[in-house]
């Protein structure tokens, strides 16, 4: 019997789901999965087999940080979720069970430190027929080569749509002989069937044939498999220079590295204050008035807590005397309520009273919020306690932050194609700005002592924002690794209460004008506290708004890459579509599809030349179809309204594990050797989209 897979319609939810998970290879058993638990307050990043559908479609709806989209093992829901021991406790209780611990929360800081010592040291030391069958059609056959394996992917669809119990199987057989077989699963996206699918599989030879077969007893016509992505970039010449990054940096870090290089070369250079500054590394002040376990109020500076509000204290006191008036006054720094009296002198405000008194007698300071839990309760004598913003980063300046670009090239006047490489909207994935930072020092460094480099630069116009989303990215490297959104607080309410601090934001990639939650589409999400909070309309957001302005004001910008991690993606519109009936914005031409593909094979291949890696061609596409929608992102708005070739990477490719015959994650923050070698792949990756831009402007492809 074939595993019976079937998705759910998770897309509707706008809840947002990457990529990555896996099936032992053919005549691999999967070893015992290791007891995994966490602490009941610990958080981390772990790849979960939850019990059935029904559980991952709870998890959906109730708002869960799906890291990736999720895939089915021995006919279970897969998915890397972020957890904290007791949800990972609750799910495990429910039938689930934990395959892997991706990332801790706390691994970034470790592995922060650990390639920073790295570095020190290295410094130091230098449809259905009538007859009943079906008929397939494959729509991927493909083979490729890593690290002395090699694997073979293949999309099968069947004309039995409406069928959930269609099974396929592809056989396979190798050069010399060998023959083999595995199952496809059933994908449906957004309550649509999609295809049939499997994760890559390993495969003894090269293989050079491929047929389907179903349950229904359809058969394919045979096909042969196409190398992938069959595209190698010219080789680097003979002291060609790389390896320009040695440690995660912090924005702080990016500042410093964009004004050296920026100092270093002066003939290649323009470094680009961008208009909008954004909200800084900072937040408002806040404390809880009274005991959250019995009655509180939370209360809360206007002001940012660097504004003179860190350190202010709150209190309520009981006046002492009979029949008193409830009162509120603010002096030498302390916020004083006394609390109203009856005749018996017995205090009688409640936590309403309370919280409507600050707010109307000192709410040019302050706002009072009741805890949730504590409406209506008497309010208690409390205090005093100081408010503060929470924020752990005590180097990181608190000022709103000039986020900025480096123009690079010969001709900076815009009379050559441009290309624009941005990265880190999404605070967490440390690794993509080392991916724009090492492309951008690459160009650079060999425009000295490379002929093929400095004649590049002399035809194509180069912009790099290594950090999108700065104040998100201090945030994350300080205070919560696992930080997706900036850090503009647009809750209302009681989602003010400080609990929910590692929530806040807006995902910066999904406040953008094409395609949007504002426009009907899937995958972003109204709610404050989301992970795919949309904001308070499109563009709202300072970051977001960075990243049009800049193209707007270079109109020779006519390819443009979006560095994301992680699961090993290449991606370009459509990337959103509606639910009913899963309608994606209009595809690109015939035209722009044609180059879309052929240029990611020729970046794929270049990403290939520097440790194997090979990004599956079951995940390169447009986004809505090989990922997930995602309504409101930053390429759609590039390419349906400025007219640029608009891609996405996510970086950090699984790993084939050998031992155990299974695909592994690596994480948001992976072990800086990784991420390094992350950096250096996909860095290569970029400068082969600049051969494209221009043998593009040249006219030829």
């Amino acid at each position: 019997m074939f595993v019976r897979r079937r998705w759910t319609a998770l897309a509707t939810t706008g809840i947002l789901i990457t990529a990555a998970l896996s099936h032992p290879g053919p005549g691999v058993a999967a070893p015992a999965a290791p007891a995994i638990t966490l602490a009941p307050t610990e958080t981390a990043l772990v790849r979960v087999r939850l019990a059935d559908e029904t559980q991952l479609a709870r998890l959906v709806a109730a708002g869960a940080d799906l890291a990736n989209r999720p895939r089915s093992r021995d006919g279970h829901p897969v998915a890397d979720l972020v957890l904290t021991g007791r949800q990972l406790a609750d799910l495990t209780r429910q039938g689930a069970s934990a395959l892997q611990v991706v990332q801790r929360a706390d691994d970034g800081a470790r592995r922060l430190a650990e390639s920073t010592r790295a570095a020190q040291a290295r410094t130091r030391a230098g449809l259905r027929a009538a007859d009943g069958t079906d008929t397939l059609q494959f729509l991927q056959a493909y083979w490729w080569t890593t690290g002395g394996r090699t694997f073979l992917q293949a999309q099968v669809a069947t004309t039995a749509t409406d069928d959930p119990d269609v099974e396929i199987t592809v056989s396979w057989r190798t050069a010399d002989g060998a023959t083999g077989s595995f199952p496809l699963y059933r994908f449906e996206d957004s309550g649509e069937y999609q295809y049939h699918y499997a994760l890559p599989q390993p495969v003894p030879g090269r293989p050079v044939q491929f047929t389907a077969t179903s349950s229904l007893g359809g058969t394919s016509r045979p096909v042969t498999p196409a190398r992938w992505p069959d595209a190698t970039p010219p080789p680097q010449p003979a002291g060609y220079q790389k390896d320009f990054i040695d440690a995660y940096l912090t924005p702080v870090d990016i500042r410093a590295r964009i004004a050296r290089l920026g100092r270093q070369y002066r003939d290649l250079v323009d470094v680009i204050d961008l208009p909008n500054r954004t909200q800084g590394y900072r937040r408002t002040a806040a404390t809880y008035l009274g005991d959250p376990a019995v009655a509180a109020l939370v209360v809360e500076s206007v002001r940012f807590g660097d504004q003179g509000m860190n350190g202010v204290q709150a209190r309520t006191v009981d006046p002492g005397r009979a029949s008193r008036p409830l009162t509120v006054r603010y002096r030498d720094r302390v916020l004083t309520v006394s609390l109203a009296t009856d005749a018996a002198g017995k205090v009688t405000s409640s936590t309403d009273d309370v919280a409507a008194a600050i707010n109307a007698r000192q709410g040019s300071r302050f706002r009072a919020i009741v805890e949730d839990g504590s409406a209506g309760l008497p309010m208690p004598v409390a205090g005093p306690v100081r408010l503060d913003d929470g924020l752990q980063g005590t180097e990181v300046p608190t000022r709103p932050w000039t986020v900025q670009a480096l123009r690079i090239g010969k001709h900076r006047d815009g009379s050559r194609v441009g290309v624009l490489a941005y990265s880190q909207e999404h605070a967490r994935e440390w690794a993509t700005p080392l991916v724009t930072l090492e492309f951008a020092e690459r160009l650079l460094a060999n425009a000295r002592t490379d002929a093929a480099t400095r004649q590049l630069l002399e035809q194509v116009d180069v912009f790099v924002i290594p950090t999108v989303n700065p104040d998100g990215a201090n945030y994350s490297f300080h205070d919560y690794n696992l930080q997706r959104k900036n850090l503009v607080n647009h809750c209302t309410g009681t989602a003010r209460d400080p609990r929910y601090r590692t929530t806040w934001g807006v995902d910066v990639n999904r406040n953008y004008t094409v395609g949007s939650l504002f426009d009907g589409y899937v995958g972003a999400s109204a709610n404050c506290l989301s992970g795919n909070y949309a904001g308070t309309a499109e563009l709202s957001e300072a970051e977001s708004r960075n990243v049009i302005d800049l193209a707007r004001a270079h109109p020779n910008i006519r390819f443009a890459m979006n560095v994301h991690s992680y699961g090993g993606y290449f991606m370009w519109p459509p990337g959103a579509y509606r639910a009913d009936g899963r309608v994606t914005l209009p595809r690109p031409s015939i035209d722009e599809s044609t180059l879309f593909l052929a240029s990611a094979r020729r970046i794929v291949g270049a990403i290939a030349t520097e440790r194997g890696t090979v990004t599956w061609p079951s995940q390169t596409g447009p986004v809505a179809d090989v990922l997930y929608s995602a309504a409101g992102n930053s390429a759609d708005q590039l390419y349906y309204e400025l007219g640029i070739f608009a891609w996405d990477f996510e970086v950090g490719n699984d790993r084939w594990n050998e031992a155990t015959g299974q695909w592994e994650g690596v994480g948001f923050q992976p072990p800086f050797d990784e991420a390094h070698s992350e950096s250096q792949e996909y860095a290569g990756g970029l400068v082969e989209l600049v051969r494209v831009a221009r043998d593009h402007a040249a006219g030829t492809r």
